[in-house]
């Protein structure tokens, strides 16, 4: 299905090379962009512009591949530049190997017109023509190519008025929701991020006429985000500054905390700093915080309760995911037997029963190590920065300690998970009026829900969203689970995973 016509007016060379940019930042796996124009229009100025950014390096070499017909870039999305000016015939094609790269990543062809009817039907088509002392560019091709690049040159608009024209952008991160995030910049000033977040769709109703996103309370445009980041600013946390929003587009313009992580080189945990992450959730938690937060004029994000609804249909993903997965059968509802599915709702509803006189406060919900970055030139709260807490809730305390005491993305082994424990609640016994047995009883059933929800998440991003990468986390998260199900107050929960095999 083909979609209306792009159009962009380029003023000069520049304007040309951040278009390059900005298709660059849309390109996927088995895109293939062909470009027309005369000579000296800008061909390769525009495809040089779209390699650099793929490959992270503006001074990068990318000679004309006139001679060579083909030349071949690694980067984010390998890209292959064909230059058909030579071509003899079209059935050269072959012998290049334009299915091969389209097979391995994205196409730029100069020259499609000497091998028209051998070309991708699906690929888009740029056309540039003299427009006054500029150029203007078409873009014609597949709907769904057309709607990602109008977002991108959106952002380039939003950048723009931002106070940041001409900016350099370059994908810095996605993550498995459908955010995106790009490092900005401008010469001789910092870097600051893009979080590129459209409105979630509702999806289909699944409950009580309700989609999944509003039963377990996941933020569906990035005002929670802002929400949540003035609240904890006002707290004295470290959390970006927003220079500039688009509610309703979903882009905002936030300060870059910087690069480094709470994992060392080789990617294991650093125990100084996940104990500091561990010492600031007690200082967190010992705050009242707001459950209605003015984001602008005439909008209020209410903090959403993390009830029971919430946690139980999040567990559901166990019962509509990973069973079937490690059964081998569909993953479809009605496989699961219903007797079982009603054992493992009555299973949980008595651990959240135990929940009902936890400590309730902020709960950001991925307080681990992809969300954390350390800042050793810093002191105090502000040496942990926090980020990708658009889907807080007000909820368990210890909700948050178990996620980042069992990081889902990195081994975080039994004595370390102690030793984190440990001290979070100390920091909090030194602020009088601790329950120390109530918070192990929350946290054993924290941990069991978000390793059982991760593990229907982890298994869904694979089959559903084609993202398999995930799947090696699953014995870690595995070994979560047993970890937490140990727990006396669990033992009906951990006696109905070991009839099911997932212990």
């Amino acid at each position: 299905m083909t979609g209306s016509p792009v159009r962009v007016h380029l003023a000069d060379e520049d304007a040309t090379s951040r278009l390059g940019e900005d298709i660059a930042a849309i390109l996927r796996p088995g895109d293939a962009l062909l470009l027309s124009g005369d000579l000296g229009m800008g061909k390769t100025t525009l495809a040089r512009a779209v390699i650099r950014a793929l490959a992270g390096d503006p001074a990068l070499d990318v000679p004309s591949p006139t001679f060579t017909m083909v030349q071949s870039y690694p980067g984010r999305v390998p890209v292959h530049h064909f230059d058909l000016y030579r071509l003899a015939a079209p059935d050269e094609l072959e012998e290049l190997g334009l299915a091969e790269a389209l097979g391995e990543g994205a196409v730029l062809v100069e020259w499609p017109e000497r091998a028209e009817g051998a070309l991708p039907a699906g690929a888009a088509r740029l056309v540039l023509s003299e427009a006054g002392d500029g150029r203007d560019a078409e873009i014609t091709g597949p709907a769904a190519f057309l709607a990602r690049l109008s977002r991108s040159l959106a952002i380039r608009a939003f950048l723009d008025g931002a106070g940041l024209p001409g900016a350099a952008r370059r994908f810095l991160t996605g993550d498995a929701s459908a955010r995106a995030y790009e490092t900005v910049s401008l010469p001789g000033r910092p870097a600051v991020i893009l979080m590129d977040a459209p409105r979630r769709p509702d999806g289909p109703p699944i409950r009580d006429g309700l989609p999944y996103s509003r039963i377990a309370h996941l933020a569906e445009s990035v005002t929670p985000f802002v929400a949540i980041a003035g609240a904890l600013r006002a707290e004295g946390f470290c959390a970006p500054e927003i220079y500039a929003a688009d509610l309703d587009r979903g882009l905002l313009l936030v300060e870059n905390l910087g690069a480094e992580g709470v994992l060392d080189g080789d990617g294991s945990p650093v125990p100084e700093r996940y104990i500091a992450a561990a010492e600031l959730l007690a200082e967190m938690h010992a705050r009242d915080w707001p459950r209605r937060i003015d984001v602008a004029s005439g909008i209020v994000h209410e903090v959403p309760p993390y009830d029971r609804r919430a946690l139980a249909i999040e567990t559901e993903l166990l019962t509509d995911w990973y069973l079937p997965h490690v059964s081998g059968r569909p993953v479809d509802k009605g496989t699961v037997d219903e007797a079982a599915r009603a054992a493992y709702g009555a299973a949980w509803a008595g651990v959240f029963d135990l929940l009902e006189d936890a400590e309730k406060t902020l709960v950001l919900r991925d307080y681990h190590s992809p969300n954390l970055i350390w800042r050793a030139d810093r002191e105090g709260r502000d040496r942990v920065g926090l980020i990708d807490f658009q889907d807080a809730v007000i909820g368990p305390a210890a909700y948050d300690v178990a996620s980042l005491a069992m990081d889902a993305r990195v081994d975080i082994p039994p004595e370390l998970e102690r030793s984190l424990v440990e001290a979070y609640c100390a920091a909090r016994a030194a602020q009088g009026g601790f329950d120390r047995a109530g918070f192990d009883v929350a946290y054993a059933a924290m941990a069991a829900q978000r390793n059982s929800k991760i593990l229907g998440i982890f298994v869904r991003l694979n089959l559903r969203d084609g993202k398999p990468g995930y799947m090696r986390h699953l014995p870690r998260i595995r070994d979560y689970l047993s970890r937490a199900l140990a727990h006396p107050a669990l033992g009906e929960l951990r006696a109905f995973y070991a009839g099911a095999g997932i212990l």
